[in-house]
């Protein structure tokens, strides 16, 4: 008989069994101790893998590199326009591919690098810029935190140095005196990892319901590996295959039906657009459109103002300081006048009197 005296009832132990969610706690790569201290980019290869395996990440950071140095540039001086323009890196580059290229390097690692190449004449006149593969580059740090030299790994295995001004180096996002930049994948690697295990999940859900299942009332093992052949080149031929005798008698084919995939596909839309906002690219940017109403892409447009700018900020000083040539990028077309004109113009929204619009006390007595 079952024991129901009060006194011998417990609990789950939910407090110390299912513990809360917590960030574990981080600490900087900096430089310590007496002598130099290296950082090895670690994580290039595992990024690199997100940037060609992950369409939607590599277009968003694709997107963000158009906007910053896509619609060209200008120089104070003519000389150095000459310059720029002359810049082939490997020989198919341009300069416009490179500072491109570069900032997607950036956001996806952390940091991005080149080597500068500069002439034998008296001004050391800029020739060229060759990208350099950031698993080859070994940023090394003196005991109080400036960058000694680069040393970059050659055919040999062997690290060869480089002096500071023989790098350009852009880094993004570096915190405090960390001796490297901070991939962006980092925030939002997880919800990569998320949404592609929906994908695969629900692919191989559909996938799973194309398949049919014939039962044959046959013992005869030759017939039955006749059928079988001819079942698969009917399916692969998209052909209709006929079987002898009764349905349900002789043979019964079984189809697995779909399931019900609409709130997958609704966690799947939330999920991706979480990924864009986290990311801080809007997702109009890389053109999609699909279910955003006009005054919503408005809004994305110009939210994405700010972040593309500064970074063609960033650039421009990254170029002056480290190549001495002092460069404007483009501005792409912005909606801000366009959509003050169109507030300005909206006189749908009519009857207001002072009060409605102003904050303030009235007196009622």
């Amino acid at each position: 008989m079952t024991d129901t005296e009060l006194a011998n009832l417990t609990t789950t132990q939910m407090k110390t069994g299912v513990p809360n969610y917590s960030v574990a706690a981080k600490t900087l790569d900096e430089a310590t101790g007496e002598g130099e201290t290296y950082w090895t980019n670690p994580n290039w290869t595992t990024y690199l893998g997100y940037l060609k395996t992950i369409p939607e990440y590599r277009q968003a950071v694709r997107s963000l590199a158009i906007w910053t140095c896509g619609k060209g540039w200008t120089t104070q001086s003519t000389r150095d326009k000459i310059i720029l323009e002359h810049i082939t890196g490997w020989g198919e580059d341009s300069f416009d591919s490179i500072m491109q290229d570069m900032i997607v390097v950036k956001k996806t690692n952390g940091d991005a690098y080149a080597e500068i190449i500069r002439g034998d004449n008296k001004d050391k006149t800029l020739i060229n810029l060759q990208k350099l593969n950031p698993s080859r580059v070994r940023i090394v740090q003196e005991p109080n935190g400036l960058i000694l030299r680069y040393d970059v790994l050659n055919s040999k295995g062997e690290y060869k140095p480089f002096k500071v001004s023989k790098i350009f180096h852009i880094c993004n996002d570096r915190i405090a005196n960390e001796n490297h930049g901070i991939s962006v994948l980092e925030s939002c690697k997880w919800i990569i990892d998320f949404k592609n295990e929906l994908l695969s999940d629900i692919r191989r859900l559909m996938h799973r319901s194309s398949v049919r299942i014939i039962y044959v009332d046959l013992d005869n093992t030759t017939k039955l590996g006749t059928i079988r052949t001819e079942y698969k080149e009917a399916i692969k031929n998209g052909e209709v295959l006929i079987l002898p005798g009764k349905k349900g008698q002789d043979f019964e084919v079984e189809q697995i039906e779909a399931p019900d995939t609409s709130r997958w596909l609704a966690l799947i839309n939330y999920v991706d657009n979480y990924f864009y906002e986290v990311l801080g690219v809007p997702k109009i940017i890389t053109g999609g459109v699909q279910g955003t109403t006009e005054a919503n892409a408005k809004v994305g447009y110009m939210t994405f103002e700010q972040p593309y700018m500064t970074e063609q900020r960033l650039l421009e000083q990254d170029i002056w300081n480290q190549l001495g040539i002092r460069i404007t990028f483009n501005r792409p077309v912005s909606l801000k006048d366009e959509m003050q004109s169109n507030e300005a113009a909206n006189t749908g929204q009519v009857g207001f009197q002072p009060n409605d619009a102003q904050v303030g006390m009235t007196r009622t007595g």
